[in-house]
């Protein structure tokens, strides 16, 4: 059956998106259709402002509406301490726990070979520079997902740092509570809390 152009647009351009299929595509098209044009408009607004009203800190690589970010600016934050993660996404999750009280690292991904994905393709560059010229920095708290992509940038990063000449440098590592395989990001509170408590050095 031929379906409209714009309905078989609107089709394809959510088949892109990570974990949606053909079906579910339809289902949020045809849904779409339905909604009022307003609606629509505000959507259509909010993506499109997506990356316009968005920028990456300079200093964490995390997203924000400013450089540096919200978190970076905070004056009340430990500058002693940074935690690296994998994605914007493992920010939000040790913020919503509000024990965490440091500077981030964001690498917007991880070291896998099988995808073409080496150190340059993530901002682990940036990190080193980063950890080289800040004085003030003592720790640095890998926070990959304990997965083999997780696990060879962890090991990748241990490495790297361990090069610099810097008095007391601590590399630790997530400790106990987050399972072999899993995202931070589905992480509850609690498990990511018991795993800053239970890091380990590396």
């Amino acid at each position: 059956m031929k379906i409209p152009r714009a309905i078989g647009a609107l089709i394809d351009s959510f088949c892109k998106l990570p974990g949606i299929g053909p079906k579910t595509a339809q289902r949020l098209t045809y849904y779409l259709l339905h909604v009022p044009q307003i609606e629509l408009d505000n959507f259509s607004d909010a993506v499109s402002k997506l990356k316009k009203d968005t920028t990456l800190c300079t200093n964490c690589r995390n997203v924000g509406e400013s450089d540096p970010c919200l978190i970076c600016s905070d004056m009340l934050r430990d500058i002693s301490t940074v935690l690296v993660v994998e994605q914007p996404l493992d920010v939000l999750a040790f913020e919503k726990t509000g024990k965490y009280k440091g500077l981030y690292h964001v690498l917007h991904g991880a070291i896998s070979p099988l995808e073409n994905i080496g150190p340059d393709e993530i901002y682990t560059s940036d990190l080193i520079e980063r950890v080289k010229k800040d004085k003030k920095i003592k720790e640095i708290i890998i926070a990959t997902n304990p997965t083999m992509e997780g696990e060879a940038t962890a090991m990748y990063l241990t490495k790297e740092l361990k090069k610099i000449e810097k008095n007391k440098l601590v590399i630790t590592r997530l400790g106990m509570g987050i399972p072999t395989g899993a995202d931070l990001e589905y992480a509850d509170e609690v498990t990511l809390f018991q795993a800053l408590q239970g890091r380990r050095d590396v």
